[in-house]
């Protein structure tokens, strides 16, 4: 079973007219025939109208007892079956206690139709509400009947009354009641008196979030996405152009061979976004989806890989598939690193996809369920041995649906302890530089309510979140909402930006800028596009390095979808980047992106085009740099002249011209001269490493061979967008000359 501990069941959704009932003209013949009734005012005398089940009550409606007596012990009968205690009971039985609630509340309502009046059974439908996924708050005047008509009906009945104003976010009352639950229990049970102390926090927490709530819209997908049936778990690309989430439909597979009026099984949905909109979502098919539960846990930023969550009671295990073309894999199991005999839920790729963030229940953590990380290992071509992250964010509590921001610093979460306003709360905490993490900072309300509030994912920009919740306005029994964070407003501005990309084909006016900006957007650049045939345009399988051109060190490999050629690069701020991306047949093309640490949330749009290792084909090498005005190579220009190399190499026949140009700026001959020099230096580098001097030709071009001449440069509106365009026109190139 999915997550048991936040797991929501289907159930018929039930309006309030099915479970209110309007006895009054019932009551009105009860008491004229309770006057008549000698061992009721007996009773009486003891506890008001506490009207136990008692034939000898009800002679003159022994056929409406009959039945009333059968469905009162048959929602009894499911009512005993859950796990009694309310506290530091597992997952497992948190799932059982809501469904067997859930079972027992239909016939214990029949119950209290023909006599509403028993204080034992307005304290169990109370408790059912309670345990229930709808109408909650329906346990209030359940429990105040009980305790009205017998006050010492169950001990712990001013706890759930506690709970049920809790949920109503009346939380004076929430915690009158917890206070006298906790004078009751005179520190008998010290697991009760903290779990009721931990109560009365959450309700002055919720006090202080409800009063001082965040800028926040909070929207229903509608019906594009949820149904009448459960939607949870949505997971996002990085640049949310795709979508996935676990829903409980009747289109599920294997919903056909499910006993009548039991819920479906979980299956993975998928949509995407056309021209800014989302689609109607799709089944993600037999390859991904089985006849028993299957649950998104992660998606990668670019959307290539997925993890999912297959599992049954009181255990559960992570698993892999990948996007090839336009088919997904079937689930891979993850390591013994990271699936145990214990129970493995929600998880979170990092933005290279080096890291993995989870959530296990294994032994040795500080609670129950605790939130881990293990890096890839490139020799063993696996994942590592997992780590603990520690008691600054994980607690004796439960700690859920962990998420790692694209940016590898924000990592957000759902716990149970720190400042909560009641179930589970959403939080961030922060990467420190010393590797540690901040102090968890709750998200506020009303993102965070008095129930469970799970499953949150943020896009890359920080400024919308996606998460599921159960409100008044939903579809179903648990809908998908997206939050946007609303900042202070600013006009989007084109000009006196960061300089963000250098050496790039097109000019930066290509990235998407926000139109509201919020003061907690992440510092990231996101670049997409396609990979294609520099000719026919024909997207292309190819490989990409992204590579820090400071340290000289490879930061992540991946590859485009062969079928659609996309790919997606999240770069976080403060980084000069190197993009090299090859393919069978062609030559390499590289890109430099140099992003400032004080760089704003932006996205990229990049299509590269490769050029087949032909005669004519000429490449723009982004990643070589000079001394200013010299000739001397920088040291962050040898990868770029090591690949060039080894593609020489590799293709031993081949001639190239290796040629410099400058931008028009300078005297002719002065530019001529360095141009000159700088592409020797290429030459005698590739010299030096192994490539003979008859397959090279040196060419300095200076200013003669401008990709954007002066008069277009001088029609551009911005410094910025000119600056990009002298950029172009400094640059080194190789030509095949023959192969």
């Amino acid at each position: 079973m999915k997550r048991a501990s936040i797991k929501f069941l289907t159930k018929k959704r039930m309006t309030k007219s099915e479970f209110h009932v309007s006895s009054k003209k019932y009551n009105n013949h009860m008491k004229k025939y309770i006057i008549f009734t000698l061992a009721l005012f007996i009773y009486s005398l003891t506890f008001a109208q506490d009207v136990p089940f008692d034939k000898g009550l009800f002679k003159e409606k022994k056929d409406e007892f009959k039945i009333a007596k059968q469905q009162l012990e048959l929602g009894y009968e499911s009512y005993e079956l859950m796990p009694e205690s309310y506290i530091h009971f597992n997952h497992d039985d948190f799932r059982m206690r809501k469904m067997y609630h859930a079972e027992a509340l239909s016939p214990m309502y029949d119950a209290y139709k023909f006599n509403p009046n028993n204080a034992q059974l307005n304290y169990r439908i109370g408790r059912a509400y309670l345990a229930s996924s709808v109408f909650k708050e329906e346990c209030i005047p359940h429990f105040q009947k009980a305790i009205k008509l017998n006050p010492n009906v169950a001990a712990d009945v001013h706890f759930y009354l506690g709970q049920g104003y809790q949920l109503t976010m009346e939380f004076d009352k929430a915690i009158a009641e917890y206070k006298i639950h906790r004078s009751i229990l005179s520190g008998k049970d010290p697991l009760e008196v903290e779990e009721t102390e931990k109560r009365i926090k959450e309700c002055e927490v919720g006090k202080k979030l409800v009063a001082k709530p965040e800028r926040v819209f909070i929207d229903n997908f509608g019906k594009v996405i949820n149904s009448k049936y459960p939607e949870y778990g949505a997971i996002i690309s990085a640049d949310e152009s795709v979508m996935m989430f676990t829903s409980r439909r009747n289109t599920s597979t294997g919903a056909d061979k499910q006993p009548d009026g039991t819920p479906y099984y979980e299956d993975i949905y998928i949509t995407s976004k056309v021209d800014g909109k989302w689609v109607s979502p799709a089944n993600m098919g037999t390859n991904v989806n089985t006849d028993e539960h299957d649950a998104t846990s992660a998606v990668s930023p670019d959307a290539q890989s997925m993890i999912i969550y297959k599992g049954n009671k009181g255990n559960g295990d992570l698993f892999e598939c990948k996007l090839v073309g336009s088919t997904w894999s079937k689930p891979q199991a993850l390591n013994k690193n990271i699936n145990t005999k214990y129970h493995e839920s929600s998880c979170s790729y990092s933005n290279d996809g080096k890291t993995l963030y989870f959530v296990s229940n294994k032994p040795g953590g500080f609670g129950e369920h605790d939130m881990y990380v293990t890096t890839w290992d490139e020799e063993a071509q696996d994942w590592g041995e997992a780590k603990n992250l520690g008691p600054t964010v994980n607690t004796k509590y439960n700690e859920e649906s962990v998420f790692i921001h694209p940016d590898g610093k924000t990592l957000y979460f759902s716990s149970q302890a720190f400042e909560t306003m009641g179930g589970y709360d959403i939080f961030k905490s922060t990467l420190q530089d010393d590797g540690s993490w901040s102090t968890p900072e709750n998200l506020g309300y009303p993102i965070n309510s008095v129930d469970d509030d799970v499953f949150f994912v943020i896009n890359g920009s920080g400024r919308r979140g996606y998460y599921s919740s159960f409100k008044a306005d939903g579809h179903g029994e648990k809908d998908i909402y997206q939050i946007t964070f609303l900042g202070p407003e600013k006009p989007a501005q084109l000009s006196g930006e960061d300089n963000l990309l250098a050496n790039i084909a097109e000019p930066v006016r290509e990235k998407v800028i926000e139109k509201q900006v919020d003061a907690a957007t992440k510092r990231i650049t996101i670049l997409k596009g396609v990979v294609r045939d520099a000719k026919s345009l024909k997207p292309l399988l190819s490989s990409l390095e992204l590579i820090d051109v400071e340290e000289n060190k490879t930061l992540a490999k991946f590859e485009s979808n062969e079928t659609t050629g996309k790919y997606l690069v999240s770069l976080p701020s403060g980084k000069n980047y190197g993009l090299i991306v090859r393919a069978d047949g062609y030559l390499f093309h590289s890109e430099n992106f140099n992003i400032p640490e004080t760089a704003a949330y932006q996205e990229v749009e990049k299509n590269i085009d490769l050029q087949k290792v032909e005669v004519g084909s000429t490449i723009v090498l982004k990643n070589i740099f000079y001394d200013y005005n010299k000739a001397t190579l920088r040291d962050a220009s040898k990868n770029e002249l090591d690949r060039l190399t080894k593609l020489l190499k590799e293709n031993p026949t081949i001639k190239i011209e290796l040629s410099a140009h400058t931008d028009s700026r300078g005297g002719d001959k002065y530019n001529q001269d360095l141009s000159q020099r700088r592409a020797q230096s290429c030459v005698d580098y590739l010299i030096k490493n192994g490539i003979g001097t008859d397959r090279l030709v040196s060419k300095g071009y200076g200013e003669e061979k401008l990709l954007i001449s002066d008069a277009e440069i001088a029609k551009l509106k911005f410094d910025d967008e000119k600056e990009d365009a002298h950029q172009q026109n400094r640059r080194t190139e190789f030509k095949i000359l023959s192969k």
